[in-house]
Formats: C-alpha cells, sequence, structure tokens
C-alpha cells in the first residue's frame, strides 16, 4: 500500500494516472445565469447617499470577497461579498451587514482606487490633486502623494513590484511614483514623482469642463503593462492609446487607434477613452471610447489596430467604465442606459448579455480575480450591485487565450472497461496455448508459424512468444515459462504462473550466461 501511494504522487504515477483516466477540466460558469448575490449595497453616509465612482476587488485568494468603493463625497467603503441575507431584508439592512469599514479619505471625490502590497494597503485617487495611501485595516493615512495641478483620474500598480505604481491627471500629465522614495520618515510620508510626462494627450483647442465631459488635454486613463517596462494611456482628446517605455519617457513607442475609414461619413464621430484594462495574461487591452465601442487590442500586434469591436452599450460620459475578465474571455461594461453589458470576447458580433437592476447610467464595473462569474456593478441610482453565477447552470467553455494539447480524454468507465478487456485477452491467449499442447499427438518439433497470427507476430517481435525452432516438446508450464521468458512476462504473467517479479529474470538471464559463456 505504502508503495502505490508513493507511486500516486510521483510524477510518472500522475502522469500514468492522467493518460489513462483522463484529467478533469474546471467549468467555466455559463454568464447567461448571472443573478444579484444578496449584494446590492446603497452608498450613503448618515443617511445622505453619494453616487460611487469606483470600485476595486481585492487581488489575493484569500481577501477576494472584499470589494473597495469610493465615492463623489470622498469617502471608502469596504464591504464583504459574501454576506447573505434574505431577499426581503432591505438595501439599508444588507448594506449595514456586509459593511467591513469606512472612512473619509479625501475631501473631493475620489476617482480611482488601487489596492496594493498583498491588499494591506490601499491608493487613493481624488479631485484635490492628491493621491494617498493608506493601511485599510487602521483605516490610517500613511502617505501623501502631490505634483498635479488637476485631479487625478486613473491609478495602476506595477505587476511584480509593489513599490511602483502610475497615474494620470486632468492636467495632462502621467507620472510615475516610487514609494520607496520618502521625504519624511515620521508620520506621513511625503512623495514626489520619479517621472513626469506632460502634455501625454493634448489638442489645439479646449472644450469647457462639465460633469460627463473632461478638458481635452485630460489623461483619462493609464495602465501598467503585463511587461513592467510598458505603460499606456488614453485621454479625452482623441480614441488614440500611447504605449510609453518607462526607460525612456521622452516619446511614446507605439500607439494604437481606431480605423476612421471604415466609418460611414454620416455617422458623428465622438473622441476620447474612457477607461483601459487588462486580462490577468497581458494579451489583450481594451479601450472604453465615447463613440460607443470597445475596441479590443492585441498588444502584440498594435499596428494592424483593433482585433475586435463590441457595441451595444452606450458610453455617454467619461465615468462608464469597461473591464476585460482575468481570464480574457468576457468584457463587462457600463452604460449609460441604465443596464451592464457583457460580451464573449470570441464573438463579438453577438447580442451582449444584459444585466438589468440599475435605474441610472452605470459607471464603474469590476471582476473578482480569484471566484470565476463573479463581478460588481456601480450607478448614480447609489446602487452597487454585487452579481454571481447561478451554481446549477455551468458550461464547460474555454478562455479564447487558454491552449491544451490534448482536447479529448476517455472516460474512467471506459478506461477501466478496456483493462478489464486486455486482462481477459492475456488470459484467453494463454488457456488457448496450453490448451494446443495437451492436444497435439504429432511427437514433431512443432514450429511457432503454424499457428501464428498478426497479433501472435507482433508478440514475438516483443520477446513475448519463443523464436522460430525452439523445442516445444514439453509440458505446457515449461512451455509457457519459456515463451514468456522476458522483461515483459514479469509486467504480464500467465494465469497459470506463479507471480514472479523482475529479480527473477534478471537472475536467470545471469545463469544462461554462465552455462553459455560466449567463445
Amino acid at each position: 500500500m505504502a508503495h502505490s501511494r508513493s507511486c500516486s504522487t510521483s510524477f510518472f504515477g500522475e502522469l500514468r494516472t492522467r493518460e489513462i483516466s483522463g484529467f478533469k477540466v474546471r467549468q467555466r460558469p455559463y454568464l447567461g445565469d448571472l443573478s444579484i448575490d444578496a449584494g446590492d449595497f446603497i452608498i450613503e453616509h448618515e443617511n445622505n447617499p453619494s453616487p460611487p465612482l469606483a470600485l476595486s476587488f481585492c487581488k489575493t485568494s484569500g481577501k477576494s470577497h472584499i470589494l473597495a468603493v469610493s465615492d463623489e463625497e470622498g469617502f471608502v467603503s469596504c464591504y464583504d461579498t459574501r454576506k447573505r441575507l434574505s431577499c426581503h431584508s432591505s438595501c439599508w439592512d444588507k448594506t449595514a451587514e456586509a459593511k467591513i469599514s469606512e472612512w473619509v479619505a479625501h475631501e473631493n471625490a475620489i476617482f480611482d482606487i488601487c489596492w496594493i502590497k498583498d491588499d494591506s494597503q490601499l491608493l487613493t485617487a481624488s479631485g484635490d490633486q492628491t493621491i494617498k495611501i493608506w493601511n485599510a485595516e487602521r483605516r490610517k493615512c500613511i502617505g501623501l502623494l502631490t505634483g498635479h495641478t488637476g485631479s487625478v483620474k486613473s491609478v495602476s500598480s506595477h505587476s511584480s513590484n509593489p513599490e511602483l505604481f502610475v497615474s494620470g491627471s486632468r492636467d495632462g500629465s502621467f507620472a510615475i511614483w516610487d514609494l520607496r522614495c520618502k521625504l519624511g520618515s515620521h508620520g506621513v510620508s511625503r512623495l514626489s514623482a520619479t517621472s513626469v510626462v506632460k502634455e501625454a494627450h493634448s489638442s489645439s483647442h479646449g472644450r469647457r469642463t462639465r460633469r460627463g465631459q473632461a478638458d481635452s488635454k485630460s489623461v483619462t486613463s493609464v495602465l501598467y503593462l503585463k511587461d513592467d517596462i510598458s505603460i499606456a494611456s488614453a485621454g479625452a482628446a482623441d480614441s488614440v492609446v500611447k504605449f510609453w517605455d518607462t526607460r525612456n519617457l521622452k516619446s511614446f513607442i507605439s500607439q494604437a487607434c481606431p480605423d476612421i475609414k471604415s466609418f460611414s461619413k454620416k455617422e458623428k464621430t465622438r473622441h476620447g477613452i474612457s477607461s483601459l484594462s487588462q486580462d490577468t495574461n497581458g494579451v489583450l487591452l481594451a479601450a472604453s471610447c465615447m463613440d460607443n465601442r470597445i475596441y479590443l487590442y492585441d498588444v502584440l500586434h498594435l499596428s494592424k489596430g483593433p482585433k475586435k469591436i463590441f457595441n451595444g452599450s452606450k458610453i455617454t460620459s467619461f465615468y462608464v467604465k469597461s473591464a476585460v475578465s482575468p481570464d480574457g474571455s468576457h468584457i463587462l461594461s457600463g452604460s449609460g442606459d441604465g443596464n451592464a453589458y457583457i460580451w464573449r470576447v470570441d464573438k463579438p458580433e453577438s447580442a451582449p448579455i444584459s444585466l438589468t437592476g440599475h435605474e441610472k447610467e452605470v459607471t464603474a464595473v469590476a471582476w473578482c480575480s480569484t471566484e470565476v462569474g463573479k463581478l460588481a456593478t456601480s450607478s448614480d441610482d447609489y446602487m452597487v450591485h454585487v452579481w454571481n453565477i447561478k451554481k446549477e447552470s455551468c458550461i464547460s467553455t474555454r478562455s479564447p487565450y487558454s491552449l491544451r494539447k490534448r482536447v479529448t480524454a476517455t472516460p474512467s468507465k471506459i478506461c477501466r472497461k478496456l483493462n478489464l478487456e486486455v486482462s481477459n485477452g492475456f488470459a484467453d491467449a494463454s488457456c488457448a496455448l496450453k490448451k494446443t499442447m495437451v492436444n497435439s499427438s504429432s511427437p514433431s518439433r512443432t514450429k511457432f508459424e503454424e499457428c501464428s497470427t498478426p497479433e501472435s507476430l507482433k508478440k514475438r517481435k516483443l520477446g513475448l512468444f519463443p523464436a522460430e525452432g525452439i523445442d516445444m516438446q514439453k509440458t505446457p508450464d515449461s512451455v509457457a515459462v519459456a515463451a514468456f521468458d522476458s522483461p515483459s512476462s514479469v509486467l504480464n504473467p500467465p494465469s497459470s504462473l506463479k507471480r514472479r517479479t523482475i529479480r527473477d529474470y534478471f537472475l536467470r538471464s545471469h545463469e544462461s550466461i554462465k552455462n553459455h559463456p560466449c567463445d
């Protein structure tokens, strides 16, 4: 028993088990059966509701159920999305039960939030032109980042270095920050940007600022790409995504934009990008554009333009965001018509799945990185909805960018049946061989070809039967011993023989060498 356990846990044991019995494919939920998972929270403070502006799930598996929400009043609220109350409970009761913590982070609106350092700290980007670092558990500010001269619209952390992140501002610049470059050692640390790129997305003419619109030079979204070197930025002036090399920020190294020529002349084209997002592998990059389209780019082939285009949502303001799912299989977007929409990446021409439940413009959206099928949407109706897949509705689908060499696997029941048939076949062959030897009345020497079959010829090549000319005038047992005197006989002995080991074969080979030494 100990030997069998060690084999099953070894590399070759697991390989053999997988080849014989197949392997389990993780089922992906069908996103057509989304439902509000008893998670509809109203964002309010002292009975005064406030529109939520940004959402962010924790990234580590142990905390992925925690959802951080920022709003227009400068509050940060954290909720436990695992709390499941009765559907008859009011939104106020659900909010109070699920709320973990809440604090005033800024005296102005918080446009973006980002978890860093294993979800122990939280970055907040505010309209007061500052970024703050918070100890999320203690709700204490431990860092203040100044330097922007406009509202900070977007923040994005480095994928592997928790000390680095990038921010984009309405002043037309984006800045790179290194949390190790602290100016103060006691209390709240004050930091300045290590690199600043001004006028990253500017236009020749200005535009009046109001809610739902940004200055023409505004950087609306920034993204630290998964290669840990490049930064993507987008602005309100045009629909161009620019890519920058952090080792040389004098000029952008590449850009991606939709093909304007493909639009009809009657169609009024609106410029500006409200958000950028990327999948976990860093292959796809989605840009939510003000022309009511979401453009999906392949990071490795930017010069070819958008790989796919998704239509259906109404991106009526720069507050409406979109996000690619962590596995790169779906795109989630808010909309000005009060719904959220989900598209399958491999079927952009299909109608999107509509998530109804909000009453006003759906703005920020977020995917849970560790729980497949879990997502959150926020709206100007002061509500945040947490959606989840119904467990009973699952289909086995696969991400368009996840490749497997083996497509099918034999079910375990069929494998057991095949193994049983093979073992019975060996036993029947052994019995037939014995019966032939016993009933043979001819005293002459019998040659193997006289009763050979294609299957027996294959086995003879493998050493399972004696070669031509070997004396068969022996007892059935001795014939069987001679016929199966090989390493394969140890692994698959006939039913009439006593169980042998691999050691017996090598001892027999050694004796034959001693009895017949080479000349």
